[in-house]
């Protein structure tokens, strides 16, 4: 048998507040224990200046435990070029 055990998952948010909201709504999911996160800003620089800033959020997820694992969980990534 085959446990996914954690994934780590990269975002892109244009603001804090939005990078907040991203955080605070993993650490109140019940599909799985947000175990790490990390908010970082990061910028593009053109002849020293800053042209664009952005931050990265980094979610570490753990489904089920990996020494003694009783959940089995399937997880599909999407995409969609559709604006909301």
């Amino acid at each position: 048998m085959t446990y996914l055990i954690k994934t780590t998952e990269q975002y892109r948010c244009d603001t804090e507040n939005e990078a907040k909201e991203l955080i605070e709504n993993a650490k109140s999911n019940k599909m799985f224990t947000l175990v790490k996160y990390n908010n970082e800003v990061k910028t593009t620089k053109a002849k020293g200046e800053i042209v664009d800033e952005w931050r990265r959020v980094t979610l570490t997820k753990q489904f089920t435990s990996e020494k003694d694992p009783d959940d089995n969980v399937y997880i599909r990534y999407g995409y969609s070029d559709d604006e909301d």
